[in-house]
């Protein structure tokens, strides 16, 4: 009897327990940062997974992200956006064997070794300046309504950005169209290619013909196209760039005797262009307010432990 008794009441009392824990403590149930957090990084060449202190991995990150020639306001920014990328990516993660992948698919990181092939006889004055944007904005990063923000960034905006919507259908509030006319200084703000007709319709897999016809059917407000129609074929603009190798989903076509195509920015154009920041350092700017400018909303945060 008494058995019974200590298992009904064990029965009871700890379903009871461990729910009163959950409730009354519902952030011991999140990701805990502290400054010695480590980012597990799987790298593509290797196919091994490195493990990496945090700021070591937000200096890798900005020296793989963007040029060290850059406006060291501009470097801060991105380490600031690539620290609080990762953390997005650390808090979404917590179940699986690695946090990132070293490529544009999450953000380019190169280590050490990488570094001095990279830049040559420059490493050491380039990793003292990339170490120096880290070190002065060490442990911060950017939350929205108390939630770290999944801080997208890309290379060159076509003089606006893009809302996260018109781009990855998901609404974010942070990550909003904004002016971005400082990207005129980007070497790829609008860039002309051409093609042989046989060779374009090829490349969309279209049967080959002398003729060609192209409708653009929807745009985005910023003008980024979303479909596009060549000889009855409908293409999102995604794919259709995809399998042409163009830089931008903000484009426009002339057909003549060949198909050029005129690109403007480079990247999804979601969230801070690069060379936007850049601009914006060359202006005066600082590092706080490029990415106030560029995520609307924010507030900039430091881990404390």
């Amino acid at each position: 009897m008494k058995k019974i008794l200590l298992f009904s009441f064990l029965f009871i009392i700890i379903p009871f327990i461990i729910i009163s824990l959950y409730v009354i403590y519902p952030n011991e149930q999140e990701f805990k940062f502290t400054r010695n957090t480590m980012v597990k990084v799987y790298r593509t060449k290797t196919k091994e997974i490195e493990v990496v202190p945090l700021e070591e991995y937000v200096m890798g990150v900005v020296a793989g992200e963007m040029p060290a020639s850059f406006n060291k306001e501009a470097l801060k920014a991105q380490a600031v956006a690539a620290r609080s990328y990762i953390m997005y990516k650390i808090s979404k993660n917590k179940n699986t064997k690695y946090d990132v992948v070293d490529t544009v698919t999450n953000q380019v990181y190169l280590n050490d070794s990488e570094l001095k092939k990279k830049w040559g006889k420059n490493y050491e004055e380039y990793k003292t300046k990339i170490k120096s944007a880290v070190s002065d904005t060490a442990y911060q990063y950017i939350t929205y309504n108390g939630q770290i923000a999944e801080a997208l960034f890309f290379s060159t905006s076509s003089g606006r950005t893009e809302n996260s919507e018109d781009v990855f259908v998901s609404k974010v509030h942070y990550l909003k169209s904004v002016d971005s006319s400082w990207d005129k200084i980007s070497p790829v703000f609008s860039v002309q290619e051409e093609f042989e007709i046989n060779d374009f319709l090829k490349k969309l897999h279209l049967d080959a013909t002398n003729k060609v016809n192209i409708k653009i059917l929807n745009k985005t407000s910023s003008g980024r196209v979303q479909k596009i129609s060549v000889n009855g074929t409908t293409f999102t603009g995604s794919n259709f760039v995809n399998l042409l190798g163009l830089r931008s989903v903000n484009f426009s076509v002339n057909v003549d005797k060949k198909i050029i195509i005129t690109t403007k920015g480079y990247g999804h154009g979601v969230g801070m262009s690069q060379y936007g920041a850049e601009g914006m350092a060359r202006a005066g700017y600082t590092y706080d307010e490029i990415l106030k400018h560029y995520y609307t909303d924010v507030k900039i945060e430091k881990i404390k432990e």
